[in-house]
């Protein structure tokens, strides 16, 4: 096995934006923290905070200061209800923009669900040299952008490529 065929763990912090979910009710928080532990990724952290466009900042901020976090996924607050405002939030943050998360998201959704995922406003980007997922709030959205797209681009084993690459440069690897 070359040191390119081995399973790189990444250090990876969950965000909740609701404005109704507590640590009890994060269905879709606790799906996401066991299913990067599951795919031998760590658990850097998990928040929940109200949809607010400064609190998901400052949350978002810290992790992607913070050199020993790589990655973050964001559940929630990315459709058109209420004060949904994620999108808002985290693309002014992005140094470089993930435009293909969303649009292959909205298509494997579309097999789920029809055409409500253009309800969807999922997207994703890297700040810092740390990626963010952001997908909406429900956990068969959660479990659908972790299993068609996210793990396979946190696995340093998926080819023809993926962000681990990335995420490493940051830590000097």
């Amino acid at each position: 096995m070359s040191a390119s065929d081995a399973f790189s763990a990444l250090s990876i912090a969950v965000l909740t934006v609701s404005d109704t979910r507590d640590e009890a009710s994060d269905s879709s928080g606790h799906y996401l923290c066991t299913a990067l532990q599951e795919a031998g990724h760590r658990q850097a952290d998990k928040q929940i905070v109200k949809d607010d466009i400064y609190q998901i900042r400052a949350a978002l901020s810290t992790w992607i200061a913070d050199e020993n976090i790589d990655t973050v996924l964001v559940t929630g607050g990315t459709g058109f209800s209420g004060r949904d405002s994620t999108p808002e939030a985290v693309s002014v943050l992005f140094d470089k923009h993930i435009e293909g998360f969303g649009e292959v998201f909205r298509a494997v959704s579309y097999e789920e669900i029809g055409s409500s995922t253009i309800q969807s406003r999922a997207l994703a980007g890297f700040a810092n040299n740390t990626v963010i997922f952001c997908m909406p709030g429900s956990t068969g959205a959660c479990r659908t952008a972790w299993t068609r797209l996210i793990a396979e681009q946190l696995d340093s084993r998926h080819r023809p490529c993926n962000f681990v690459g990335v995420l490493n440069t940051r830590r000097g690897h």
